[in-house]
């Protein structure tokens, strides 16, 4: 009887499922983030901000995660994996809103038309913001890694995200929303996005880097 040999790739899948599941939810978080940022919240005519901040912070925790387990140049890979995600929406939502709809659907087509119509230009300016962001962000925190031999994680993430965010966040507003709200707007946005990423990063994104990263570094490294 003939013995079935055995997929030489069967257990290199298995080791490469963590690094495939948080680059998936990376990819995601960018992608949903940017959707997002077409709705402007604001408060008492004062405070504005997308609404892709929420969930913003939230990529950068990802990209910690990618980083501090995985290093800089793997990272590096999975971002431009995540720009050419990005442009391939623009592309696909582009399309949808050039195809003709019929007319008794003409309302959710003005609707769909309304929305990636002003994705294109969200998407711009995420795409500019995000690789100066995310690279910085990675490479800073390899680097405070590096000079802290690897201690003190919270001032990784930290650390690396105050500069992270302060590349991100300007020229993502100044691209997106200048000529649509005022100069007051648009510095007040930076200042509250900046400020909304930053606490968000410190109050649920550090914490659950470190239990995401307690949890893989169990599972890598076995």
């Amino acid at each position: 009887m003939n013995k079935v040999s055995e997929n030489p790739f069967k257990n290199r899948t298995a080791s490469d499922m963590p690094l495939i599941v948080v680059s998936a939810l990376f990819v995601t978080c960018y992608l949903v983030s940017n959707l997002m940022a077409v709705k402007v919240i604001g408060f008492l005519n004062l405070f504005y901000f997308d609404a892709g901040t929420i969930t913003f912070p939230f990529a950068y925790m990802l990209g910690d995660v990618l980083t501090e387990i995985w290093g800089y140049r793997t990272t590096r890979k999975i971002i431009f994996l995540t720009f050419l995600c990005n442009v391939f929406m623009v592309i696909c939502t582009q399309i949808g809103v050039w195809l003709p709809s019929p007319d008794y659907l003409d309302t959710t087509a003005q609707a769909y038309n309304t929305v990636f119509n002003y994705v294109p230009r969200i998407i711009l300016g995420s795409l500019v913001g995000f690789l100066l962001g995310e690279l910085s962000n990675s490479l800073i925190m390899e680097r405070i890694k590096a000079k802290t031999k690897g201690k003190h994680l919270w001032v990784r993430t930290i650390g690396s995200s105050i500069v992270g965010y302060m590349f991100d966040t300007i020229p993502f507003v100044l691209i997106a929303f200048l000529g649509v709200l005022t100069a007051r707007d648009i510095l007040l946005m930076i200042a509250l996005q900046y400020l909304m990423k930053l606490g968000i990063e410190v109050l649920f994104g550090t914490p659950m880097a470190y239990a995401a990263i307690r949890f893989l570094r169990r599972i890598v490294d076995k």
